[in-house]
């Protein structure tokens, strides 16, 4: 059962929709969100290739959910049709921590910590670990952390990085991802937007860099590593 919300509310909503698999369904599924004036911000296709797959979509702009609802079953591609809380509103914004196995662990209990504490206060932060090594799976995984839907924030936790990765740093904080360095060996520090030794008040900064419900920001910071 969705929310409820008031006449005329355009705040953006989820639909998980089960269809059977066939070419030309999702634009079928679009066509009516379009039609209807819905403004698609996110799509996911989950059990892809199987006879039935699900697509959850997150939409805004929508004004008569009804009808949408009422529309999009009349389709003979679908089974079934559901709102669902949108996944920003579940899981909110994200930390994604990069890096060698013992230094993400340690930066995800900082990072996991100060998540609970401004999500108690009704934020919503997750954060995700990959240990990774070598120069281009980390860069390749950096340049995804952009792609990611709600990433906000990654840090970069390891030894030793340079190179490629420090491009692809750059890259990503062109588009408005936060980078989170810990202090270590190669070029890696110097692209970042924030360095920091301790791995766990590294992944405490990186949270509270994003978080809503906290006073700190880096662009009031007077210097960078700490």
């Amino acid at each position: 059962m969705g929310e409820e919300r008031s006449p005329g509310e355009r705040d953006a909503i989820g639909l998980v929709v089960e269809t059977r698999n066939g070419p030309g369904v999702l634009h079928q599924l679009t066509g009516v969100i379009a039609r209807l004036g819905g403004n698609i911000t996110w799509v996911a296709i989950l059990d892809a290739g199987r006879p039935v797959e699900t697509v959850f979509f997150e939409i805004g702009d929508v004004v008569d959910l009804d009808r949408m609802l009422e529309e999009l079953r009349r389709l003979p591609v679908v089974m079934s049709v559901a709102e669902e809380r949108t996944l920003d509103r579940v899981f909110g914004k994200r930390v994604i921590i990069v890096g060698g196995g013992a230094q993400v662990g340690q930066v995800a209990v900082g990072a996991v910590s100060e998540a609970d504490r401004h999500n108690l206060r009704g934020e919503r932060i997750s954060v995700d670990t990959i240990p990774l090594i070598g120069e281009t799976a980390l860069a390749e995984a950096v340049r995804a952390v952009a792609r990611l839907p709600r990433a906000r924030a990654v840090v970069l936790a390891g030894a030793l990085m340079g190179g490629e990765i420090e491009d692809a740093v750059r890259t990503v904080r062109e588009k408005g991802l936060l980078v989170v360095s810990l202090n270590m060996a190669g070029s890696v520090p110097d692209a970042a937007d924030l360095v920091v030794s301790d791995p766990i008040q590294a992944g405490v900064m990186a949270v509270m860099a994003i978080a809503d419900t906290a006073k700190f920001r880096i662009d009031r910071l007077r210097k960078t590593r700490y």
